[in-house]
């Protein structure tokens, strides 16, 4: 009786096989794709955390502002906000630099006036050398403005 040839084993007993190299492909792919796609994550939580302290900011920057008894004392306490929402959020922006606040009468605290403070914080990409950072800036500017009014019926101070 004649044996019917299968061609696999002749070719494993030749040597010439896969074997290992699906575990090798694998692994390559995977580093491939995975590690472009941790470092989005990162990117992407850095990038929200950024959205976070700036809306949070500018948000408490501007009602800090309109609660004040004057121009003067709100500027200082809407840097405060800024800083403890910008720390909050894990950056070491400076707060004042951050900070800008316009208004829309004069002075600031007129009765139905509004005041606008804008947040801008920018988020370093994670990971990159500073001699590219000195060639090519690679940072991300997040931007947030919210407008408060000043109470109707505050004295105009």
């Amino acid at each position: 009786m004649r044996r019917v040839a299968r061609p696999w084993a002749a070719a494993r007993a030749r040597g010439d096989g896969d074997g290992g190299s699906a575990l090798v492909e694998f692994l390559g792919i995977s580093l491939v794709l995975l590690v472009p796609i941790v470092y989005l994550v990162l990117v992407l939580g850095r990038i929200q955390a950024a959205t976070f302290a700036a809306e949070g900011a500018a948000r408490e920057a501007a009602r800090v502002y309109v609660a004040a008894d004057d121009a003067e004392q709100g500027a200082v306490r809407a840097v405060t906000a800024v800083g403890i929402a910008l720390v909050d959020q894990g950056f070491d922006d400076d707060p004042a630099g951050a900070l800008d606040v316009r208004c829309s009468a004069d002075p600031c605290l007129t009765p139905g006036a509004e005041v606008a403070a804008t947040v801008q914080v920018r988020v370093p990409l994670p990971f990159v050398p500073t001699f590219v950072r000195d060639v090519v800036p690679l940072e991300v500017p997040v931007t947030a403005e919210r407008v408060a009014p000043v109470d109707m019926f505050r004295m105009a101070r």
